[in-house]
């Protein structure tokens, strides 16, 4: 039997905990814990790092448990200073590390801290509880570690900027599955939908971001997928697009080529007899296929291939992983694909001639015509530049 994986618990529920801590404090009260409740009103209890007081203003530290969820916030510092004022209301401001909400779409309005309504419904729990009516109070929060971390999260793709955002809406932290990574890339589609941009761009990793911004493509409308690319296009179904562009290394496209569409390599990994099929099509003497198929890796695949003037199989992938593609979303959307090799990483005299080539010969744009990307797609830059 595997192990039972322990809860944790989220950011908001972490901030408020040390926001009660600091009521406390002004109050002369030090617990070494402090008993909360989430937004269903369940208990949550958590340890209070410190504690301090000063006149009105008061100052707890906790630290962040995320249990067994693989968490980049865990163990981190959560700092929150209250100040109580003359003035009834709680107001909520984002001290380092916190994020501001700079792009529509998502639960927080544009200009405002990125703590989201689970956590806002908590803490507003501790002022009507220590607080109201006899005073108001500043809430800030802060988080020490946060501009670093939120590196670490989707925050800057959905406009989430200078830190990472005070979220959760049980408190409870569960370790996460699969669904729940999923859910997590979800928010980015709602977002590039409100800045009005129309076209979505899908990347499954950062070689497709960075290869889609030299060639041109706002960055605004970048979608990362992760493995998920057929849950992330039937979500940019559900809210309406009805163009998309696909863009990735070829070890990840190829399986779309397929009909995969969860790409993690323990859940498919067909590269090897897709490429071996489509360069046999095309005329490969037997060596060669067997060949390419006792390559580890697309890129060492590819070096076989370009040896053996087998490029064409790239667009013949392209043009297959389009219409799998459109068919995986039953045809509610024009889906443009676009693959990136690496090879010229490893043979630098044959990079020379590639060089010389438009790099379109390189990797297929089908349908690219639909999204006005056509005429970038010969300017292309090697990814081994790209990186």
């Amino acid at each position: 039997m595997g192990k039972v994986l322990r809860e944790g618990y989220t950011t908001g529920a972490t901030a408020t905990v040390a926001m009660k801590a600091a009521v406390l404090a002004i109050k002369g009260e030090f617990p070494k814990q402090v008993t909360v409740l989430s937004p269903q009103r369940t208990e949550i209890t958590l340890p209070v790092q410190s504690a301090s007081a000063e006149n009105n203003i008061g100052t707890a530290t906790v630290l962040k448990d995320a249990g067994d969820d693989l968490d980049c916030t865990n163990g981190t510092p959560i700092v929150v200073t209250v100040e109580l004022t003359d003035k009834s209301g709680m107001e909520l401001r984002a001290g380092k590390g916190v994020g501001t909400v700079t792009r529509p779409g998502l639960q927080v309005q544009v200009g405002r801290p990125a703590i989201n309504p689970g956590p806002q419904i908590m803490l507003r729990y501790v002022y009507e509880e220590l607080i109201a009516p006899a005073h108001g109070c500043i809430v800030t929060i802060s988080i020490p570690k946060g501009e670093e971390l939120a590196k670490q999260t989707l925050n800057p793709a959905l406009g989430v900027v200078g830190g990472i955002s005070v979220l959760g809406t049980t408190g409870i932290v569960k370790p996460m599955s699969e669904d729940a990574y999923k859910r997590s890339l979800a928010p980015q589609v709602p977002v590039v939908w409100a800045s009005g941009i129309r076209t979505a761009t899908l990347c499954p990793g950062r070689i497709g971001e960075h290869a889609a911004q030299i060639m041109g493509i706002p960055k605004e409308s970048i979608i990362e997928t992760s493995n998920y690319i057929g849950y992330m296009m039937e979500q940019c179904v559900a809210k309406g697009f009805e163009k998309m562009l696909l863009i990735g290394h070829m070890g990840k496209l190829v399986k779309v080529a397929s009909g995969s569409f969860h790409t993690y390599n323990r859940n498919s990994d067909g590269r090897m007899e897709t490429m071996a099929a489509y360069a046999a099509m095309n005329g490969a003497a037997p060596a060669i296929v067997r060949e390419i198929m006792e390559c580890n890796t697309t890129d060492g695949a590819a070096l076989i291939i370009a040896r053996e003037g087998y490029n064409m199989i790239y667009g013949q992938m392209a043009e297959r992983a389009q219409v799998r593609a459109e068919r995986y979303i039953f045809g509610k959307a024009r889906v443009g694909i676009v693959f990136l090799l690496n090879i010229w990483r490893y043979m630098t005299d044959y990079v020379h001639n590639l060089s010389r080539k438009p790099f379109s010969s390189l990797f297929h744009t089908s349908a690219a015509h639909h999204h006005g990307y056509a005429h970038e797609m010969t300017a292309i830059m090697p990814p081994a530049r790209v990186q």
